[in-house]
């Protein structure tokens, strides 16, 4: 008897009657077990672009058990809905499970929003993971001299991107990666979780980021970029698991962030001595604020130290950061070239940190021997106000380069609670130079005191960005899906 529960049998009318309200008795006391139920899935979300066209990754043949590979059914699906890129574009939907994968490629005009209860979890099989160049404005990998392995989620030359969810997972199962890092087993560098590359109109929000081989989320060589509403958790011993790393980008916003990792928590980039020089691509008006990180080894937000081509136009606050090494850090050296300018930071909230300003010109770390040593950096215009921090070992430690000094550096309103065990000079200045106002403890004579009437002298700009002013849709889901 197939689903229809056909009757073939004759029956008088009277008995007809009767089977049937058996079988309607049986059939509702079942749930109706005989037939295939179709399910609603639907649900509502804020994104740049909406989508006229769904699909779940389980009409692709996705297994969300946690052993099943899906990276052909993820790359099936994508390849499937790139046709509607130019018809609305296409959403792909990952429901709840854990849905093993390798990496796979996105298409433009798409969106891939991952269930609350959804886990991407990243291949352990090493052997897998495809292998691509060294970024031309590196010219060499961060742990190896080859190439890199691709990210997890990987998107080159595409428009109008999001990925998003509500507060699903994507887990980079990054203990194997750490391992055999430390073992210098790797010929490669380490895969991040999201890597976005020549591309515009990007979005990624409302998601749990854990256990990264390395970076979590770098969008390169790109612009118009939109990041909201992301934790990032890794432990704070494991490598290089940077946060956010906007590289050679323009038109930034980094907001409503949550980070415990490894390494600095956002770290802002544009290319590695001669290669990026020659790129000379900078990362350029970029907003961080609602920014919340744990990272004791690192810094809350750095600039560099890969910062050839240029790093202008960061403004950041509403930054809270806890037992972590440092607030703001710009990180350079001889070799470098590039300039790190025009940097706004305001409203820093710090507890139990190692220092609150750190600007180091001693950087080493080359990818190797032909950068030029006249190559210097050029770092000015850093402006910081507002701040308040408490259970501090050292205020600052400002070291430019000898004949090639940072200037224009302005620190005001700032209040630093030194620790029981603090060092005894607070302060460490050389090759600087700068004002303050209304800071405690006093600065260094590099740095001189212009007295309370100038507490509100250092810059921050009134004008918004053209990321800031981004308005976004209301989106929905809806689907039947068979079970």
């Amino acid at each position: 008897m197939d689903c229809l529960c056909r009757i073939s049998l004759r029956f008088s009318i009277t008995e007809a009657l009767k089977f049937l309200v058996v079988i309607l008795g049986v059939l509702n006391l079942k749930k109706v077990e005989c037939r295939k139920a179709k399910i609603l899935n639907s649900f509502e979300y804020s994104a740049i672009n909406c989508r006229a066209h769904s699909a779940s990754i389980e009409e692709f043949g996705g297994i969300g058990d946690g052993n099943t590979l899906n990276t052909k059914a993820f790359q099936q699906a994508v390849n499937h809905l790139s046709q509607y890129a130019s018809d609305g574009g296409a959403q792909l939907f990952v429901p709840a499970g854990k849905w093993l994968t390798g990496s796979f490629n996105l298409t433009s005009h798409f969106t891939l929003f991952l269930h609350r209860d959804a886990v991407l979890l990243a291949s352990q099989d090493i052997n897998t993971w495809p292998v691509v160049d060294p970024l031309p404005s590196y010219g060499h990998g961060r742990d190896a001299a080859g190439g890199r392995y691709i990210s997890l989620i990987f998107g080159n030359n595409l428009t109008d991107v999001v990925i998003t969810g509500n507060n699903g997972t994507i887990d980079g199962q990054g203990a194997l990666w750490w391992q055999q890092f430390h073992r210098k087993k790797l010929k490669y560098t380490r895969p991040y979780l999201v890597e976005i590359m020549h591309s515009d109109n990007i979005q990624i929000s409302n998601l749990t980021f854990v256990n990264s081989p390395t970076w979590n989320i770098h969008p390169v060589y790109s612009s118009n970029i939109l990041i909201q509403g992301i934790t990032i958790l890794a432990p704070v011993t494991s490598p290089n698991t940077d946060g956010i790393n906007p590289d050679s980008c323009t038109n930034t916003r980094i907001e409503d962030t949550y980070i415990v990792s490894g390494d600095d928590c956002i770290a802002v980039k544009s290319g590695w001595d001669e290669y990026g020089i020659k790129y000379g691509m900078p990362t350029k008006q970029l907003t961080i604020r609602r920014l919340t990180c744990i990272s004791p080894y690192s810094a809350a937000i750095a600039l560099g130290s890969e910062m050839s081509g240029g790093i202008q136009d960061v403004r950041a606050h509403e930054i809270t950061a806890i037992n972590t090494e440092s607030g703001v850090r710009i990180k350079t050296g001889v070799g470098r070239g590039g300039y790190v300018k025009d940097i706004y930071v305001k409203g820093m909230n710090l507890h139990t940190m190692k220092m609150v300003f750190w600007m180091t010109g001693n950087y080493g770390s080359h990818p190797d021997n032909h950068y030029d040593p006249k190559a210097l950096p050029e770092i000015k215009g850093i402006n910081y106000r507002d701040v308040v921090a408490e259970n501090v070992s050292m205020v600052a430690r400002f070291e430019g380069i000898s004949g090639d000094p940072f200037t224009g550096i302005c620190i005001s309103n700032a209040t630093i609670g030194m620790a029981k065990k603090a060092k005894k000079y607070p302060w460490t200045c050389t090759d600087v130079q700068g004002i303050t106002s209304a800071v405690v403890p006093p600065p260094c004579d590099l740095l001189p005191d212009q007295g309370l009437e100038k507490v509100g002298m250092c810059d921050f700009p009134s004008d918004s960005l053209a990321i800031d002013n981004i308005e976004l849709q209301r989106c929905s889901y809806s689907m039947n899906t068979l079970m």
